[in-house]
């Protein structure tokens, strides 16, 4: 018998360990539920509601197939190789299978439940999936992680040109087994039901994913580049819930991407080309994770920002959490994660930027709200947007370069849709006031909408005194010039 552990791998098609599974023998798959970690890993309720939503599913792909998803309880991680120990032994089971995962937790995880399994005679695999490239081979000539992504996206031009990674067909139908299915719960204590609106946002399920994938492949990859910095566009594919959870492989995306542009990486359709830099960001983040684990504990990945002086602010911190900041592109984009699990890229360098510069406060805890409210919150690009945001991270943002919210406003909402969208009680101001209602002078107060909780100028001459008090700072161009 061999049984596949799922975790941020729920789909049937492309998962490695699923068809390496089946490809062996009878097989059966386990969930574990771990509501203690995940609430240590500030694990945004909607987005453990969407692992539970796409659980259901995938339950039912594997019943077609005959494939048993039963569901286990290790409330902390350090319990899992005791709990799929057991569950070894009853079901008899000969080899363990999972898909490779890449925080320190994750890693020390897997590392303690192969030890426990191989110490009484079952085999535990692991496999590359939620990547293109294995952490560790894509390095610089000296042998190291590399830290600045232009260079990385280079090498792994280099290689997927000589080698794209290929589609793994799903399993086959297999013999019923006497094993029950399960049932799959619909909340986990620690974590309330998200809003039926927000659920209504994110379909669970493959074909839900495909469609979208489908949908911007056919039409929207194309105005992509000029398309997505404009939140109240719909520029952006919409994936990344799913890429988190894995209802969708990163490799099923490229080959879309590919497939729209004659197979070219770099030439043809520069909205695909665009794209698929995205996604190898999204890679690079990954590998930084496990070439500085530093980063997964909460540290700068730039040690020397560990002396910067962030201010203890917990009123200006509450009101930018509570979309009250008096600037309306700040509080609109606060506004659409708090209801929908999701914030427009651009935005969220935009916000993270105001709170780590202007308001100079710790870019932990920016990060930790992030985690605790994203539906696609992933430990790797999380990290990597805010240390980018901050200046602390790989190939950050210069920390004199400062996005102002009022400019990125006009420029990215230059009619204020966004912002009317999200914030009503502006709908009234043209979209010249929209942008910055505190210019209204003596009208100020419309619609109760707060005074700007902050000077744009002081506040950006204090964020660029504390930097240059540094003791040793670099100065690394970034992305998203």
């Amino acid at each position: 018998m061999q049984l596949i552990w799922l975790r941020s791998d729920l789909r049937l098609h492309d998962n490695t360990a699923l068809s390496a599974a089946a490809a062996r023998g009878p097989t059966v798959a386990v969930y574990l539920l771990s509501p203690q970690q995940w609430l240590e890993h500030d694990d945004a309720p909607c987005k453990v509601d969407f692992w539970l939503r796409n659980l259901r599913e995938l339950n039912r792909a594997l019943g077609d197939l005959n494939i048993p998803l039963l569901i286990r309880n290790a409330s902390h991680w350090d319990e899992a190789p005791k709990v799929l120990l057991e569950m070894c032994q009853q079901l008899k089971v000969d080899a363990v299978h999972v898909n490779e995962e890449y925080g320190v937790h994750e890693s020390r995880r897997d590392a303690a439940v192969a030890q426990t399994l191989n110490a009484n005679g079952i085999d535990f695999h692991s496999y590359l999936d939620q990547l293109l490239f294995k952490p560790g081979t894509v390095l610089t000539r000296t042998g190291t992680y590399f830290q600045v992504f232009s260079q990385f996206r280079k090498v792994c031009y280099d290689r997927l040109r000589g080698s794209l990674p290929s589609l793994i067909a799903a399993p086959a139908v297999q013999a019923p087994l006497a094993i029950n299915n399960e049932n799959i719960p619909s909340s986990v204590d620690g974590f309330e039901t998200p809003s039926e609106s927000l659920r209504t946002l994110w379909p669970a399920g493959e074909a839900e994913a495909r469609r979208r994938l489908d949908t911007f492949a056919d039409a929207q990859i194309d105005y992509y580049k000029d398309e997505r910095d404009f939140p109240a566009k719909p520029g952006t594919s919409q994936l990344s819930a799913y890429l988190a959870a894995g209802v969708i492989s990163p490799r099923q995306c490229l080959h879309a991407a590919l497939q729209t542009n004659q197979g070219e990486f770099e030439s043809g359709k520069v909205g695909a080309v665009t794209w698929i830099n995205e996604l190898l960001w999204r890679e690079f983040y990954k590998h930084i994770l496990v070439g500085y684990p530093r980063v997964s504990r909460h540290r700068a990945f730039r040690p020397e920002t560990e002396a910067l002086a962030w201010r203890n602010a917990p009123e200006e911190l509450l009101a930018w959490q509570e979309a009250r900041t008096g600037l309306p592109i700040i509080d609109a984009a606060m506004r659409q994660l708090l209801e929908t699990g999701w914030m427009h890229n651009r935005l969220r360098m935009v916000v993270a930027m105001f709170l780590t510069k202007n308001l100079l406060i710790d870019w932990r805890e920016g990060e930790r709200f992030f985690m605790r409210h994203l539906i696609d919150g992933d430990l790797a690009a999380n990290n990597g947007g805010w240390q980018w945001s901050s200046s602390t991270g790989t190939d950050s943002a210069p920390y004199f370069r400062i996005f102002n919210p009022l400019s990125q406003s006009e420029k990215f909402d230059t009619e204020g849709v966004f912002i009317k969208h999200w914030l009503p009680e502006l709908a009234g101001l043209n979209k010249k006031e929209v942008h910055n209602p505190a210019n209204l002078g003596g009208l100020f107060g419309v619609a109760d909408y707060p005074s700007p909780i902050v000077n744009l100028s002081t506040s950006r001459q204090r964020a660029l005194a504390a930097f240059k008090s540094l003791p040793s700072r670099q100065q690394a161009g970034g992305r998203h010039e």
